[in-house]
Order: C-alpha cells, then structure tokens, then sequence
C-alpha cells in the first residue's frame, strides 16, 4: 500500500529506481541523485502487511521486531522527475507487490520511462576506468543508448529488483532501461562510487541534469586508496601467478554466481548452516582464498 505524505504536481515525469546491490552501484548513483537535486518525499510503500523480518532482534535478553526496510517515493520539479529508492531487496512475492506498487503510481502520474541501474561485474583493476552499459525493454530504445555512448550488454541476466522492475514495466507498456557499471569481479563486497559514478554521468547527459560530481569524486579518490591495498592482498595469495591468469580465474566465475556468494554472506550473518553452502560455493569456483578473511568473520560473529 503507498501512503502518500505529500500532494505534487510533476508533468511527464521520468522515474528512477534503485535497490542494493553488488558494490552499492545502483542505489549509490541514484541517492546521490536524489540528494544533489534535493529531492522532496512524498510518498512510501508500507509493507508490513506481507514482509515478514528476516531476524528479531536481542536487547539485554528481551526480542523485539525490527524495522523493516523503507521504500521511499522523492520528486523534483524542473526537471520533474520521481526517484524510488528501496532499503533491501525483496523476493518472492513481496517483491512483485513492490513493483505492482510502484508501477501503479508510475501510471497515476502518467511515467513514460523508468530507469534502474546495476552493477557489472568484470575482471579489470579498480584503476580502469568503468564502462557504462544498457539493457532495454523495448528494441527502439537501443538506438537511445548508442546515441548516448552506451554500450549494449548482448547476454546475460541482472538480478534483483533493479533488473525485474524492467519485465513488469513492459508488461504495463512503460519504457524500461537499465544502466550497468563495470566493477572488479573481486571487489563485489565494497561501496565502489566509481561505478555510481559512471551512471550518474550518463543520466545527467541522458536527461539534462545539473549534478555537481565534487562530493562523489572525493569517495572515489578514498575507494582508490582502498582498493589498492586489496589488490595487493590478492597479489600475495597469488604469489607465483601473472596477473593475465588470475584474470582469466575470475572471468570464469558468472556475474550470477557472485551475486549468489554476495547474498550468501548476507545470509550466512544470520544463519550459520547458510555458511557451509557458502563455503561450498567458494571451493567450487575457487574463491575461497580470496574471501577467507571475510568467511572467518563469520564465526567470529556468532562467538
């Protein structure tokens, strides 16, 4: 059900979505929209009638229930614009009555073009630069994105719910398009702003808006500083291997399989039988070294 806080009057206005998801990528770029353009609230999805939390809390011995995780609806006039922002992604069917709801607003005001964005997983160092790519939900915007330097992601699958709002979009006649940011395969785990970066430079070209990038620089200037320690990690439990076959390792593990691991780690944090799957998973595409130090944190956790 969306509460509405605020009545707005927007115009056409074109809708921007985003969840979590690997290295923040979607949710980073379109907050920081959001907060550069000032965004007002105006509406929230309240799902409490079909999310049940995935843990309940302990304090001094008493449980209570967590909050669960906010959907919040902004606007902004000239340009007009709705940004939808989602704390967690969702599955199942609480994630279908999450677009539903959205995709309904999105009619009400008359959204003729949503978009998600997400992260792209490759085998590159963080010090390349990241490429933009795009899906569509609808063959005549292909020619939207080349005209914009997009590239064309050919194969492959985007989950969660930046990449499924696309489906549901189409099947309301709503034009869809999401914008993917490449990130190192081995980095998933982190907030990478370069990435968030990357698709906010488009959008602002795509739709004419004025986002000044100082502050999103700074946190890539601190994420280089990051990542270099963590390729230097990976040298040393890769001591004798060149850097092409470590490489052509990590391009043999699918962008799916690492969302997986990602989500498995998430899980494992609140359900320690989760974490003998997640180290099965680790062994089976050859992963583990590299996130041992992250997998034995784990079980620090529970002691």
């Amino acid at each position: 059900m969306v509460r509405v806080i605020r009545k707005i009057d927007v115009k056409n206005p074109i809708l921007l979505c985003a969840w979590p998801g690997m290295g923040n990528v979607a949710l980073g770029a379109i907050d920081y929209v959001r907060r550069k353009l000032k965004a007002i609230r105006f509406a929230e999805i309240e799902t409490k009638e079909f999310q049940v939390p995935g843990v309940i809390l302990v304090e001094k011995g008493v449980t209570k229930f967590p909050s669960l995780p906010r959907n919040v609806f902004y606007f902004t006039k000239d340009p007009d614009l709705i940004i939808f922002e989602g704390e967690s992604q969702l599955m199942g069917k609480p994630a279908e009555r999450v677009m539903q709801e959205i995709l309904d607003l999105a009619g009400e005001f008359k959204v003729k073009r949503i978009f998600t964005s997400a992260a792209f997983p490759v085998s590159l160092s963080h010090r390349e630069e990241s490429q933009v790519y795009g899906v569509v939900n609808e063959e005549s915007l292909r020619k939207t994105l080349v005209e914009f330097g997009v590239k064309i992601m050919e194969g492959g699958e985007i989950a969660g719910m930046n990449g499924l709002l696309l489906g549901y979009a189409a099947g309301r006649g709503i034009e869809g398009i999401c914008l993917l940011a490449t990130l190192p395969v081995y980095a998933l785990g982190f907030s990478n702003p370069k990435a968030s970066k990357a698709i906010v430079e488009i959008l602002a070209r795509m739709l004419e808006l004025k986002i000044d990038l100082t502050d999103l620089e700074a946190e890539v200037q601190q994420m280089e500083r990051n990542f270099e320690v963590i390729e230097e990690k990976i040298k040393e439990v890769f001591p004798l291997a060149k850097e092409e076959e470590v490489k052509e390792e990590e391009e043999k593990v699918p962008s799916h399989i690492m969302e997986k691991i990602e989500k498995l780690f998430k899980e494992a944090q609140v359900d320690r039988k989760k974490a003998y799957e997640l180290k099965r998973e680790l062994d089976r595409w050859k992963l583990f070294e590299i996130y041992e130090d992250r997998f034995l944190d784990l079980f620090k956790d529970h002691q």
